[in-house]
């Protein structure tokens, strides 16, 4: 293997692919990223058996080959050099890497040992924009769940209804749930939060349609130059739409700004009791109120003024509902809910297009 490529580029692929190689697997090869000559460009690799991401970059390419070396040692050695043109030679298992002012050797593996991902065949496709793909995620992905006990809630469920694509994760305390565009293929796909995190971070600065292709056991996005493969989670999602209250007895419509300040604040007293804060809504005084107790320092009431109908009370978590407030990007937002013992539905009262819903606490 011999080729010439840019910092920039060489550095950018690395940043994208080399946070997926796993340093503490069994796999020793698991921590390295596979360098790879294919039509004239450099690929460069990572996978931890679950995930695997391939970037392409241009380059000039004088001899064909392949090699897998330390990810880690690798981005940051790349990423640490002056923009310049990067010359990468391939000696028996070692990486010439010369530029203007550095000449460094690097040890590599044998690609042939590097594990590769079953190719996705006979799979169905589907496309998104890439925009459309990045604002769903940054509104659902956080709330899947991390408890591996249940790893259907770990996944991002990813499926079709009624001609239309949504998106939804859950961790039995919240549940976070978009509509997106029309889509013809029906689509059932429960897709590890991980894999979801980098699709986020592969199109955050990438608009143009984002291509999904998928079998019963994988999932493939490729985004421009990047592809992103992930095993899929098997299971059976919660029917999710059904822990949707229809209609409500308590109907907030504030300014989303006011309630994340008062949130906020009552936070700092609610730290003794877990985050717990107490919600009232108050027709006659058209306010949302928040009160939260810490016996050891004191108490806090904040209020914010908006249009209420209904007078109720429930207790939540202040970190889910900030967490929650966060995803909307509307100015005003609609707090509702019924008893005590019903979940908060948080939405935009200009578009139903994404519901945040909160489980009550116990007060």
């Amino acid at each position: 293997m011999k080729l010439q490529v840019t910092q920039e580029n060489l550095s950018k692929a690395l940043s994208t692919v080399a946070r997926v190689a796993n340093t503490r697997g069994t796999l020793p090869i698991l921590a390295n990223v596979l360098l790879k000559t294919t039509n004239n460009r450099l690929s460069i690799a990572a996978t931890n058996l679950d995930i695997a991401i391939t970037e392409y970059c241009g380059a000039k390419v004088s001899e064909e080959g392949s090699i897998t070396i330390p990810a880690r040692l690798m981005q940051d050695f790349i990423s640490s050099l002056p923009p310049s043109v990067i010359s990468l030679e391939l000696d028996d298992n070692k990486l010439l890497i010369n530029t203007d002012q550095y000449q460094s050797v690097i040890n590599g593996v044998p690609a042939e040992d590097f594990p590769v991902m079953p190719a996705i065949e006979n799979g169905k496709r589907v496309t998104v924009p890439g925009a459309e793909l990045k604002r769903a995620l940054q509104q659902v992905v956080f709330a899947a769940s991390s408890d591996e006990a249940r790893p259907v809630l770990t996944a991002v469920y990813m499926h079709s209804l009624d001609g239309t694509l949504h998106m939804a994760a859950t961790d039995s305390y919240r549940l976070a749930s978009k509509t997106m565009g029309k889509i013809k293929e029906p689509v059932d796909l429960l897709v590890p939060v991980s894999a979801m995190q980098d699709v986020l971070r592969i199109v955050h600065d990438f608009d143009d349609p984002v291509s999904v292709t998928y079998n019963e056991q994988q999932v493939l996005f490729k985004a421009g130059e990047v592809e992103l493969v992930a095993r899929l989670i098997e299971g059976k999602y919660p029917d999710y739409p059904k822990l949707v209250p229809k209609k409500f007895a308590n109907v907030a419509k504030v300014k989303r700004a006011d309630l994340v300040n008062i949130t906020k604040v009552s936070s700092l007293f609610a730290r003794e009791s877990a985050g717990s804060i107490k919600v009232t809504t108050d027709e006659n005084k058209g306010t949302l109120n928040i009160r939260s107790i810490a016996s050891q320092v004191g108490e806090n009431t904040a209020s914010a003024e908006g249009n209420i109908q209904g007078s109720g009370e429930i207790t939540i978590n202040s970190r889910y509902l900030l967490d929650a407030l966060s995803a909307f990007h509307s100015e005003e937002i609609n707090f509702t809910f019924n008893g005590k013992l019903e979940p908060v539905v948080l939405s935009n009262p200009n578009e139903k297009d994404y519901i945040h819903l909160i489980m009550p606490l116990k007060s």
